[in-house]
């Protein structure tokens, strides 16, 4: 959009506020994106603030041809996630469970349950499907990006990308339990 194409514009010249106006508004698109791949908040919460560092420092590299900035971003996202799983350090992590943030209210038990069948039979499937189309599922339907978008960052022609997503859907449905669908 216009207001976004602005806001890059103003970053790259510097302005910190334009930077971010656009950190509040990608900021949960990378996280989720970054927490689904690699499932702890600590670190979603540091890769989230790297891609953002890495964005402010090479602000000046992106151009509007035809892509959208969140877009960019998640490719950003998607390489350092690459990195975190490639690099030593993630072989020698120990988690600990996390902790509940002050404003967050516990479930009664038989809802959390209900909800974490519910989560690990979706989530059994999708790691089940193909990488190429786990890759498009999330960006899809849990990062919420158009198909565009997502052919731009999995590098592939928007054509390609409905018919991976038809594929995707239709494999989902045959692995889901017909009380998970």
């Amino acid at each position: 959009s216009a207001r976004m194409m602005d806001l890059v514009e103003r970053a790259q010249g510097g302005e910190a506020e334009a930077f971010g106006r656009l950190y509040d508004q990608y900021s949960d698109t990378v996280y989720r994106y970054i927490y689904y791949r690699v499932n702890s908040r600590a670190t979603a919460e540091d890769l989230t603030s790297e891609t953002f560092l890495r964005a402010l420092r090479r602000i000046g590299t992106f151009t509007w041809q035809g892509r959208d900035f969140g877009a960019w971003l998640v490719t950003i996202a998607r390489n350092l996630v690459a990195d975190h799983f490639k690099s030593s350090r993630f072989r020698l992590e120990v988690t600990t469970g996390e902790m509940l943030d002050a404003n967050e209210v516990e479930r009664s038990p038989e809802d959390s349950v209900l909800e974490h069948l519910s989560n690990a039979a979706l989530l059994d499937a999708v790691r089940r499907l193909n990488p190429q189309q786990q890759e498009c599922v999330t960006l899809r339907f849990l990062q919420g990006l158009s198909v565009a978008e997502t052919a731009r960052v999995m590098g592939k022609n928007e054509g390609a990308i409905k018919t991976l997503q038809y594929r995707a859907v239709r494999t989902l449905a045959r692995l889901l339990p017909d009380d998970a669908r």
